[in-house]
């Protein structure tokens, strides 16, 4: 909550990568937005001319193994908790998402790729006051073993995140994040995704992990990592459920001011829980920063414990 005033890019930035699903290579390009119109996807690559959707809990179509935002005419685009999370976590608050295929590319399975992006770009205030959504009572959804809450927090936003794998390298895990710029470069932002070489089978027959690899995935068996450069963090799989909240939870559309706690989840649980906190309409409210004077915002690049100007 630090700027009082909504942000978007100072200009034009493009990656290049993979899809993790698809196994298709995709161009993402990030592109500054007006005031008040959040994260917008633009697929560029359809044979009917482009098609955009905003970002939002209703856009959601699927959420096994990834998000999915699409429309009435079906899915647009996959695996987008990553970029929103970099955008949400760096407070970008408006800006245009385009893309030439179906998937925003795994990269290296983080969000770092993302946070460079951003950085290079560089991230400007603008005239409108930002807006926030404020957690006003508790909302709760339990779904078998899995179970997630948001609660009234006044100091921002914080994630407190537990995961419990039968997998003993991974075990039982906890991480609590308050979210700033900073926490989220220095902290989450090089969590990588993860999953089972026991399940690649079954992956690849469902038509999903086509483009995973040991470059973009952590894998495990019973015993170990299978990435030769092991871990990032040793708790790396539960910073990057973190990350994925984040991302999930950018499906507000405005900056959320509460705490999320979450066990056993993953992105259907997080999908659930803001869907529970929106249908109530005495559980939150939209509150507005108090305006100051617009000017650049300044940071340092930081990703990989590597600092310097981007």
């Amino acid at each position: 909550m630090k700027s009082s005033r909504q942000t978007t890019l100072r200009s034009d930035v493009t990656v290049t990568g993979v899809g993790v699903h698809s196994g298709q290579t995709v161009n993402l390009t990030l592109r500054p937005a007006g005031v008040d119109t959040g994260f917008v996807f633009l697929r560029t690559d359809l044979d009917g001319g482009p098609r955009k959707v905003r970002a939002t809990r209703e856009a959601v179509t699927a959420t096994a193994f990834a998000t999915v935002l699409g429309d009435s005419d079906g899915p647009l685009v996959s695996t987008a908790e990553h970029i929103l999370s970099a955008l949400r976590g760096m407070t970008v608050d408006n800006a245009v998402i385009e893309l030439d295929g179906p998937e925003v590319p795994i990269m290296d399975g983080s969000a770092s790729a993302f946070v460079a992006a951003i950085d290079r770009a560089g991230v400007v205030q603008q005239a409108a006051p930002r807006r926030f959504i404020e957690v006003l009572k508790p909302v709760h959804v339990k779904n078998g073993e899995s179970f997630g809450e948001l609660r009234p927090y006044a100091h921002g936003f914080r994630a407190e995140i537990e995961i419990d794998f039968a997998n003993r390298v991974i075990g039982r895990q906890s991480y609590v994040l308050d979210l700033s710029p900073e926490s989220f470069r220095g902290d989450i932002c090089r969590a990588r995704t993860f999953g089972f070489m026991s399940d690649v089978a079954k992956l690849w027959s469902a038509g999903y992990a086509r483009g995973a690899s040991l470059q973009n995935s952590v894998v495990f068996d019973e015993t170990r990592v299978l990435n030769s450069e092991g871990l990032r963090y040793a708790d790396e799989c539960v910073r990057h459920k973190a990350l994925d909240v984040v991302g999930d939870l950018a499906l507000a559309g405005l900056p959320l001011i509460g705490l999320y706690r979450s066990v056993r989840g993953g992105h259907k649980l997080n999908h659930a829980v803001l869907s529970a906190l929106m249908a109530d309409s005495t559980a939150w409210r939209v509150t507005e920063a108090q305006p100051q004077p617009a000017q650049p915002v300044r940071r340092r690049a930081r990703v990989g414990g590597m600092v310097g100007g981007m």
